[in-house]
């Protein structure tokens, strides 16, 4: 008896056993399967498991149509551009990433349209400040504002930018592209992608995007402790222009705001109390504001600010420091080196200035 149920017994582990190693062969045949296919694709076996975990809709999805007005007011659907691929892009203006990309964007335009293919920017933001930064970047594709209605449903609780490449169809014909890095480099594979002709008929032979992401990498986290605090020369308040190089020898809470920022006003009056407490041992306070000159005279006068106050222009100088959002700050050494990684947000930035100062 105890014999017989030790042969059930090992007859039970062998079949789960056996069960496991065909399951498993089966993943794994269906892996090698998936594989072989992106690599038919153009794609490396590194670049297809990064994009099967990537969010968006899978290949082939139909992209959920839409209506909404252009700048000139006329209104296009989605299907107005059946027959040509699609590049749909999620878009602000406003958004420092948007705004870092959008001139290449422009250049590439011309590359695009050889092969067929439309970019069409879904915007947030209003018809004249839309058209006035087209203008600015020498962009003519169409963009599309979405004024009173929402984001089509793929682009919902997605920053900007993030980019679909739909086929003739408008179906999804690539990964998702989320963030400027690869939002840049899909565009950039898509105007390189090779055209043969076959049977009459026009066909992409390669969608190249892996190369393009690592040249068009974008740093968005900021500089890290050790780098050198690019230099920078800006016109202040008063049109008196400010380097960064005047302050060698001493230390530089350098903090980029934006006129328009909430956050950035809850941190004003800490500021101001910061530079009254320490401008005579050795701190200094340089703030770099966004928008007009004029926007950020009101703001200075309202909070009391007695330190200098510079305009960069659009994102340029947030661009070089690696990170596109406000507020934040770098603590700058004496000898002009980055001592301490970006601080983020009120909170972050005054637990910055409290190490500095003890």
């Amino acid at each position: 008896m105890t014999t017989l149920l030790l042969l059930l017994i090992l007859i039970s582990i062998w079949v789960g056993f056996y069960q496991l190693v065909k399951q498993q062969g089966r993943i794994l045949l269906r892996l090698d399967e998936l594989e072989r296919s992106a690599k038919t694709m153009g794609g490396t076996s590194e670049n297809f498991r990064q994009e099967t975990e990537a969010e968006g809709l899978p290949l082939g999805t139909p992209f959920p149509t839409f209506k909404f007005p252009d700048l000139s007011a006329r209104t296009l659907a989605l299907e107005d551009f059946r027959g040509t691929c699609l590049l749909l892009i999620h878009w602000n203006f406003k958004c420092g990433f948007c705004d870092s990309i959008a001139s290449d964007l422009a250049k590439l335009e011309a590359k695009l349209e050889k092969q067929n293919v439309r970019t069409v920017l879904l915007a947030h933001g209003d018809e004249r400040s839309n058209r006035e930064h087209a203008v600015e970047h020498g962009l003519t594709l169409p963009i599309l504002l979405m004024k009173d209605q929402g984001s089509p449903k793929p682009f919902r609780g997605q920053g900007t930018p993030v980019a679909y490449l739909l086929d003739e169809q408008g179906r999804v014909a690539a990964p998702f592209a989320s963030g400027a890095d690869q939002v840049l480099a899909l565009v950039r594979g898509v105007a390189d992608a090779e055209i043969l002709s076959a049977d009459g008929r026009q066909e992409r032979k390669k969608l190249s995007i892996e190369r393009p992401l690592s040249e068009s990498r974008i740093e968005r986290n900021g500089l890290k402790a050790g780098t050198p605090a690019p230099v920078f020369r800006l016109p202040d308040l008063q049109n008196r222009m400010v380097s960064l190089e005047d302050y060698r020898g001493r230390r530089v809470l350098l903090v980029f705001s934006d006129p328009q920022c909430g956050p950035c006003d809850e941190l004003a009056p800490h500021l101001a109390r910061l530079h009254q407490e320490h401008e005579k041992n050795g701190l200094s306070v340089l703030l770099v504001g966004r928008g007009s000159a004029e926007e950020n005279r009101r703001k200075t006068e309202q909070h009391g600010f007695r330190f200098p106050v510079v305009v960069q222009d659009k994102w340029k100088l947030s661009k070089e420091y690696g990170i596109f959002t406000t507020p934040v700050a770098f603590l700058v050494g004496e000898n002009g080196v980055i001592t301490k990684d970006v601080a983020v947000g009120t909170d972050a930035i005054l637990a910055l200035a409290r190490d500095t100062t003890r």
